[in-house]
């Protein structure tokens, strides 16, 4: 990973902070994306210390939103002359139903929205850089999950594990839509299931969803074995040609059904333009 830079959302704490500290430890320049300054600040601090004279640097965005999305996108894309890998990290469960200020429910918003945009806007970039990698966080959650594509805000009904299950979903579907379309190109497009780690997520849900969070926890593996297969993806030769897959334990494995439909992969790039102000 020498000389190589690696963008990555969701670093500041959990499996994204874990995998950032090991692919510097590598030798990538690493380009964190964060919300909470504080966090940022203090993320940046230990990979200096950890990986130092890299210039690593922060950008500060709230990914719910979709103008600060492409906003962090263009910053990145016009400070960086090149950027050799994407993580897609960034994620939350929320334990009721509320609205961005974009009118996008929560849930689907920084899940997966966040995906789609920021990978949008860095595109150019990436496929300039080419051989590029764009790794995404997914979850094993995505399994009997479904799209109803006349109610992807769940305002019909509503549920935590419903939305972030679906949220999972999207990401696989997503990925492999992406793979699609830069076959060719020299940029590959890939996801995964970390396990069950001890991490942030359902922290600020609420209710009987973080009390719930922080009971698994305790049977939970590191945010450091968490970040395995990101940093495999990131990094491994051995994988340098895959595309379009779904990963565990740095392995290959099929996804569910629903999540190998190319029609809905399709149907949901389309929806997710649409709703980003984007061309499909």
């Amino acid at each position: 990973m020498k000389g190589k830079t690696v963008v990555i959302t969701g670093a500041t704490s959990g499996i994204g902070e874990a995998a950032a500290g090991k692919l510097a430890e590598r030798g990538a320049r690493i380009v964190l994306v964060a919300r909470d300054k504080s966090r940022g600040e203090e993320t940046l601090a230990c990979l200096r210390k950890r990986a130092p004279g890299l210039a690593h640097t922060v950008h500060y965005a709230d990914l719910t939103r979709i103008l600060e999305m492409k906003r962090a996108a263009a910053e990145i894309a016009a400070a960086e002359p090149r950027i050799d890998v994407l993580i897609n990290n960034a994620g939350a469960l929320f334990s009721a139903r509320k609205l961005t200020g974009d009118g996008l429910e929560y849930t689907f918003a920084l899940n997966h929205m966040a995906y789609f945009a920021v990978t949008q806007g860095l595109l150019p970039r990436l496929m300039a850089s080419a051989p590029a990698r764009i790794v995404s966080t997914a979850s094993a959650a995505h399994q009997g999950a479904t799209l109803d594509f006349d109610d992807l805000q769940l305002a019909k009904s509503f549920g935590a594990m419903k939305a972030y299950g679906r949220s999972k979903l999207c990401n696989i579907l997503f990925t492999r839509e992406l793979a699609r379309r830069l076959d060719g190109t020299g940029v590959t497009a890939n996801c995964l299931h970390p396990g069950f780690a001890a991490t942030r997520i359902a922290d600020e849900s609420g209710g009987l969803i973080s009390r719930f969070a922080g009971l698994a926890k305790l049977f939970a593996i590191s945010p450091e074995k968490g970040a395995e297969t990101i940093v495999y993806l990131a990094s491994s030769p051995e994988i340098a040609a895959a595309t379009g897959q779904y990963f565990h334990m740095c392995r290959p494995i099929a996804p569910s059904r629903a999540a190998q439909d190319d029609r809905a992969a399709l149907s949901l790039w389309e929806a997710s333009a649409a709703l980003a102000g984007l061309d499909a």
